[in-house]
């Protein structure tokens, strides 16, 4: 349930929202995104979380994170730590929720409705957090996937949630393949 006149931010983990989406079949068009979202309140933030490689010439998250700065978001990011498992498949870690957690209780004060696009149960506590301080919290993310992606805690916590693939003729679009198609 969203108001017109309440203010509000979107708190995308952006590895987390990725996965959602990808599970479910279809890509985000932050366009879209940020579109629906300025029309459902005053929408006065939109943070994006990225841990991003700094040692790869070409990142294939870069050009987002490029079109994001440009268009109406926030980008906080991070080095990601990159390290082998072992059976020596390489791995990428880079966890945003810390970032994530000190942007929504700053922010706090100055909102009405937190947006989170994550289906992390590690975020309970920022969400018992913000509801204290009177901000109503949703959270996006998807149960309907193969394996769900939001955790029972987090949705219980949470004053709404709202089911990705409920979403995704507003502000998805069909994957497209390595040759551009």
């Amino acid at each position: 349930m969203f108001y017109k006149d309440e203010t509000l931010a979107l708190f995308i983990d952006g590895a987390n929202l990725y996965s959602a989406a990808k599970a479910l079949g279809f890509e985000i068009d932050y366009k879209l995104l940020r579109q629906e979202f300025m029309r459902r309140g005053k929408l006065t933030r939109a943070f994006y979380y990225a841990a991003l490689l700094e040692n790869e010439e070409f990142s294939p998250i870069r050009p987002l994170v490029d079109w994001l700065t440009y268009n109406g978001y926030n980008l906080v990011t991070k080095a990601a730590k990159e390290h082998f498992d072992s059976e020596g498949r390489r791995r990428v870690k880079g966890n945003m929720e810390i970032e994530l957690a000190v942007n929504a209780m700053e922010l706090a004060p100055h909102i009405d409705h937190a947006v989170l696009f994550s289906g992390d149960g590690d975020y309970c506590r920022l969400i018992e957090s913000l509801q204290r301080q009177g901000v109503r919290v949703s959270v996006v993310s998807t149960i309907r996937s193969s394996k769900p992606m939001a955790s029972d805690e987090l949705r219980r916590q949470a004053d709404n949630f709202i089911e990705l693939d409920e979403l995704r003729d507003i502000i998805g679009r069909p994957i497209r393949n390595q040759n551009g198609s």
